[in-house]
């Protein structure tokens, strides 16, 4: 929420084209494309996984891509494309995504599952005025934070919901690791302590 809200401070709507979700499976980007396609985005999702092309699609993804296409070092400008995105990768994907982000467009980062290098130039920001914020969720202000959950309440489909996120025990933790690593994971584990 915290990305969305930032896109939408910035001036990102509807209107303006196409917001790209990286680490589309992941829990912040499958809530992510729930949000913006409730919000009336047209959603592009980026995953590694094409066995999960239709949960993406039933998040609201409009189209999914091969991420892939974003992995490796890219051209500093590529054909303009966002209005906005949300990266959770980071590396070589965040420097693609800005690359290809249309005049004026802006990429909340918040993730770093790619790596925390930024293989960039500064081509996207000096000759397109690209914008990119920094979503901090560690040392987010309490007001910011509150105004979230309200947003959350509201525009997070609760019914996907349930399937975005599942609950484990304590005792699982080590195995749901290996799947996370490993990339076979969905959505978000919320570890019950007390199962």
């Amino acid at each position: 929420m915290l990305c969305i809200q930032a896109l939408e401070r910035q001036g990102v709507t509807p209107l303006d084209g196409e917001v790209l979700v990286t680490g589309a499976t992941g829990g912040v980007g499958s809530a992510a494309i729930t949000i913006l396609a409730k919000l009336g985005y047209t959603v592009v999702a980026v995953s590694r996984r094409s066995k999960d092309v239709s949960y993406l699609k039933w998040l609201g993804a409009n189209d999914v891509l091969d991420q892939a296409i974003f992995s490796s070092l890219g051209k500093v400008l590529g054909k303009e494309r966002w209005a906005g995105a949300i990266d959770v990768v980071g590396s070589h994907t965040l420097a693609n995504v800005c690359a290809t982000t249309k005049y004026h467009g802006v990429v909340a980062a918040c993730g770093l599952a790619g790596g925390m290098d930024f293989p960039s130039s500064v081509a996207p920001f000096i000759l397109r005025g690209v914008k990119m914020i920094g979503i901090d969720s560690v040392k987010c202000p309490v007001p910011d934070r509150l105004e979230a959950w309200r947003r959350l309440s509201s525009d997070l489909d609760i019914e996907k919901l349930s399937v975005i996120s599942h609950e484990i025990g304590l005792s699982e933790v080590v195995a749901s690791a290996t799947k996370l690593l490993n990339g076979e994971v969905k959505g978000r584990i919320v570890v019950n302590v007390n199962r």
